[in-house]
């Protein structure tokens, strides 16, 4: 029971494919109350997955591009949870333009980063006042440190999106929260089917020494479960791969 007590706010859960959904699965199995988030036309569709969960959790509404749903999110919070323990960071956004690095405009890149970036200072920020002393922010990456072919300026916000956990490490460690990311292999999700030529990322297990299962979210959402737990009280700033071990490889 690693998250015996605790309580959680959970991003991201689409479908039940998602390593959102095996992080609210397992940290419920391992003893936390789950709270999700969602908005707009996918709201009802997370309600519907959310009860295939061991315990079906309530969803309130966040858009993290909309500034009164983060100025509320922390009141809104208090219906369910009088306090948070952890909070799950798994958002990510670009618009179809995005993914032509040469001919993005400004608004395309600037939606990606807004969206997949910036988003997880402003859901930390948002939290921060139910979060207590000894938390743990997590956030989902794909390795940022090379390019991959046509990620283009969704790769440019996850180098974003690492460089602001650092930052939040810095800012928030005197309060207690650690602030963490999981680099994961690529998982074929809804989301993930919307970059083009997603396929080229289906090769991702001839270079990992370990392999690696598109399919298979779990060994990721075990990773954002033990971060979320207190097992890495003096680890943040960290991003942590669970990739089959791609990262490490050349040639």
């Amino acid at each position: 029971m690693l998250l015996d007590g605790k309580k959680l706010l959970i991003t991201g859960v689409l479908m039940d494919t998602s390593i959102a959904f095996h992080v609210a699965r397992l940290a419920q199995e391992q003893g936390a109350e789950v709270v999700l988030t969602s908005f707009g036309r996918t709201f009802r569709i997370t309600q519907t997955i959310a009860k295939r969960l061991p315990v079906t959790p309530p969803v309130v509404e966040l858009d993290v591009s909309n500034e009164e749903h983060l100025d509320t999110l922390a009141d809104r919070l208090g219906e369910h949870l009088d306090t948070l323990d952890g909070v799950l960071h798994s958002i990510g956004y670009a618009p179809p333009g995005a993914f032509d690095f040469m001919n993005a405009t400004w608004q395309d890149a600037s939606t990606a980063l807004h969206v997949s970036a910036y988003s997880l200072k402003a859901l930390a920020a948002a939290a921060l006042p139910r979060m207590t002393e000894g938390g743990s922010i997590v956030g989902l990456t794909l390795d940022a440190s090379v390019a991959y072919p046509v990620y283009d300026w969704m790769g440019v916000a996850k180098a974003a999106f690492e460089a602001t956990n650092r930052y939040l490490a810095r800012d928030l460690g005197p309060k207690g929260i650690r602030c963490n990311l999981v680099s994961a292999g690529p998982i074929a999700t809804t989301a993930a089917r919307s970059i083009p030529m997603f396929e080229q990322f289906e090769r991702w297990g001839e270079r990992a020494p370990l392999g690696w299962d598109v399919r298979n979210a779990v060994p990721a959402a075990q990773a954002c479960v033990a971060l979320l737990s207190d097992w890495f009280p003096a680890t943040t700033g960290e991003i942590v791969h669970v990739d089959g071990g791609f990262h490490a490889m050349g040639f």
